[in-house]
């Protein structure tokens, strides 16, 4: 027979390793949200949780049973099959730790499989999340990366990271790169989505003298920032990063693939178009339409990014470090080297 776990045991398990965790819900709510690290099998697909349901609420709970015991008993060998793939002890779960994680748990346990259940589901783990975020005491002094669009920001936290400084990476946790161009080539996060992700990477910096994350805006796409980073970030150290404007272009284009959206950067482009100069509007619209990326980001970035960047500059409390470099990767020893000088034990 199974056993169920809490929310705390089974993070600090599948943290360590020694827990493989199964979302057993439909792929419409895993995407929507789930536990980090999670793998999905669903016990229904998105019909038939939708037809289950339906019965459930417009018939009876026996005849969802019913139907439920049916479309599991038809694919029966294929969903155990999927779990068996795996080596470590699983913990499965759904919504509320209800029918659909209790019955995988059990037909698991029939077949021999070790299997855990998560008490509560989804919905204590967002409970979990939601209560430690509204709480939350960030210990790691800020270090704000800001500069102008096309800076290399994202590159440099990055590459940071890969070189084992404590990072927090929002635009990942988002899936938007926070501007009105942000969602291109990516699919962006709702909060439930973010907030997990987020005290994810909390929780791995935790411990570390200092946190780098860039200078984003209170909403990042479809999310907010809580109120305990935009306190870090207007208190922390601010590091502003200026590249040649030929290397932004280069960056923009890279991260962009503009030539691979085209009807996408139309479209953003037309949100923000009265905002600009009408000349020099039309003259972006024109070099897009004609595929000619590189004037238009060039456009873009001296008549609405650059100028709205130098109003944000006014709100910094201390005097910024500047940091002027001809690429990236002289931008990121710079930064470096402050890390290492300015918290060095």
């Amino acid at each position: 027979m199974f056993q169920d776990i809490n929310i705390q045991e089974l993070l600090e398990r599948h943290a360590r390793g020694e827990l493989m965790l199964v979302d057993v819900r439909s792929p419409a709510e895993f995407a929507e949200a789930t536990i980090p690290g999670s793998v999905n099998i669903p016990i229904f697909d998105n019909a038939e949780r939708a037809e289950v349901g339906t019965l459930y609420k417009q018939v009876s709970v026996d005849a969802a049973k019913e139907r439920g015991l049916e479309i599991v008993s038809s694919k029966l060998p294929r969903f155990i099959k999927q779990f068996q793939q795996y080596d470590s002890q699983l913990a499965v779960f759904c919504w509320r730790g209800g029918m659909r994680s209790k019955t995988t748990a059990t037909l698991l346990s029939l077949m021999g499989i070790r299997a855990l259940r998560l008490a509560g589901g989804v919905r204590a783990y967002r409970k979990w999340v939601v209560e430690r975020l509204a709480q939350y005491d960030l210990h790691p002094r800020a270090v704000v990366l800001g500069g102008n669009t096309g800076s290399g920001k994202t590159h440099i936290l990055h590459r940071l990271k890969e070189q084992g400084y404590p990072i927090l990476d929002l635009e990942a946790a988002a899936g938007h790169r926070g501007s009105i161009f942000g969602e291109i080539g990516l699919q962006s996060n709702n909060q439930k989505s973010f907030d997990a992700l987020l005290l994810n990477q909390l929780e791995e910096v935790k411990d570390a003298p200092y946190v780098v994350l860039e200078a984003e805006s209170r909403r990042i796409g479809k999310i907010l920032l809580p109120e305990f980073i935009m306190q870090a970030k207007i208190s922390g150290v601010h590091i502003i990063v200026q590249l040649p404007l030929h290397e932004r272009v280069r960056i923009i284009m890279e991260d962009y693939r503009p030539e691979e959206h085209k009807e996408e950067c139309l479209g953003a482009f037309l949100k923000i178009k009265n905002r600009i100069h009408t000349p020099v509007a039309a003259e972006i619209e024109r070099h897009l339409l004609n595929d000619e990326y590189e004037a238009a980001i060039r456009l873009l970035i001296e008549y609405y990014y650059d100028p709205r960047y130098q109003y944000m500059e006014r709100m910094y409390i201390e005097e910024p470090i500047l940091i002027q470099a001809d690429c990236v990767e002289e931008a990121v020893e710079a930064v470096k080297r402050h890390l290492n000088l300015s918290f060095s034990v």
